[in-house]
């Protein structure tokens, strides 16, 4: 090197990773990709949210996501997964037909979809072993493919069931409330009618151990709040004040005349109290049955709904895999087989499981609501309490209620839980009873007996 010369080092560039090890990134980025767009689609702010909105945007998302595997994997790896195209086309058909075909339609692709996923796994899985390298077949694909073949089966599942399971008629009226219908049933005569209110959930069917001991001695009613048994879904989610007002209009409308004994089991507490402190002449009494607690204070403002629209539609998509139809056929054994029956057809239903996770979401409103409910004026009021399994409190806040009337008694029932007062027939009597002493109370004008 001469004095003064210089000589510039040529920059030395990083060598690009090979293609074969570039389809671990493709396979985990797409199908990741494809998780994200299912959620966010699933999230797209519409006018109508239901389950089969969920259902087509996760699949639309799906489809997605193998897509990009097919085409990124051509683009940019050496191992090019054009199978994945396959299994994106059938993913948007289903998505699309859910979406947009019709019921009957939509009904028959239930026969069709399990086994079509299924045979599409076993098709995935020797395609992907013949061309894909990669330890992301063993650990993630593969995994995908195994949780899509119990979807298939846990769709084929609830596809079977729908259609052995018992045929049930509707008994009562759908009724119209404005802007949707509600469904009644009310059997028996004399005054006052009760009015019975079902836990979280809870449809009619389910106080079919109450209904027809109370209705020897009165009229009885029993109804499904929205989105619950027969009545159409609401398209917010109702809280503990538009509850009372949709009952209150579906009284009238039904012309079922007051004053009347409510008898609340659970959220159904919160909801009777908001009636009373609604209408306070057209309530003769109150049974509230191991009630949730009212809170004191301001109802919070209710802002958007529209996140828990999305969240609990999304959530029910599980029903049309068997989720809801599995944990339906373990509960209700002890009903009457009409009830029983009744009652697990309905809570198969995706409606059923999107309105029951939304009324958890607007539960903060619906205690707050109840809480303006500050006296009865001495009307009789009998506050049932399971003696098993109650949470730190929940005692006190069941004897505080008893200061709503200057006629009231606290009953603790012997050996039950907050559930087995409404679906256990010997624990389900006390309530009867209860209902039984507030009506006799009311026609004599005698107080409650103590115990």
């Amino acid at each position: 090197m001469t004095r003064g010369s210089t000589t510039a080092a040529a920059p030395v560039q990083a060598a690009p990773a090979p293609k074969s090890r570039r389809i671990g990134t493709v396979v985990a980025g797409s199908l990741a990709a494809g998780l994200v767009a299912a959620l966010l689609l699933a999230f797209l702010p519409v006018g109508t949210v239901d389950v089969d909105f969920s259902t087509a945007m996760v699949l639309f998302g799906f489809a997605l996501g193998w897509a990009l595997l097919a085409v990124l994997s051509v683009r940019l790896t050496d191992q090019p997964q054009r199978w994945a195209v396959v299994p994106a086309i059938v993913m948007a058909v289903f998505a699309a037909l859910v979406l947009w075909a019709p019921e009957s339609v939509v009904d028959a692709l239930r026969w069709v979809w399990p086994p079509v996923v299924l045979a599409l796994v076993v098709w995935a899985w020797i395609r992907s072993k013949r061309e894909l390298h990669s330890h992301t077949r063993t650990w993630l694909l593969c995994p995908v493919l195994l949780v899509l073949a119990l979807l298939a089966v846990g769709g084929g599942y609830e596809t079977v069931s729908r259609a052995i399971a018992p045929k049930v008629v509707m008994n009562g009226a759908l009724v119209d409330v404005g802007p949707y219908r509600l469904h009644l049933e009310c059997h028996g005569t004399g005054s006052p009618t009760v009015i019975l209110e079902p836990g979280a959930g809870g449809s009619a069917a389910s106080m079919g151990l109450i209904a027809p001991a109370v209705v020897r001695d009165s009229r009885v009613c029993v109804y499904d709040r929205a989105g619950r048994g027969w009545s159409d879904p609401a398209a917010d989610p109702p809280d503990g004040g538009q509850v009372a007002t949709d009952l209150h209009t579906l009284l009238i409308n039904a012309q079922e005349k007051g004053p009347y004994v409510l008898a609340g089991h659970s959220f159904g507490g919160l909801y009777v109290r908001s009636f009373a402190a609604r209408y306070p002449d057209e309530v003769a009494g109150l049974v509230l049955v191991d009630s949730t607690a009212a809170r004191s204070g301001a109802v919070p403002a209710r802002g958007s709904d529209r996140f828990l629209k999305h969240a609990s539609s999304l959530l029910a998509t599980t029903s049309r895999l068997g989720v809801s139809r599995f944990l339906a056929s373990l509960s209700y054994g002890e009903l009457p087989p009409a009830y029983r029956d009744d009652a697990r057809t309905t809570a198969a239903t995706g409606k059923e499981l999107r309105g029951t996770i939304a009324e958890y979401g607007v539960a903060s409103r619906s205690a707050a609501d109840a809480g303006n409910l500050r006296s009865l004026d001495g009307k009789p009021l009998v506050v049932l309490t399971a003696e098993v399994g109650n949470s730190n409190g929940w005692m006190d806040d069941q004897v505080k209620s008893l200061s709503l009337s200057t006629n009231s008694v606290h009953r603790v029932v012997s050996g039950a839980t907050h559930a087995s007062l409404v679906d256990d027939p010997d624990h389900a009597a006390a309530v009867t009873q209860a209902i039984n002493d507030v009506i006799a109370t009311v026609r004599s004008g005698v107080p409650l007996p103590h115990p």
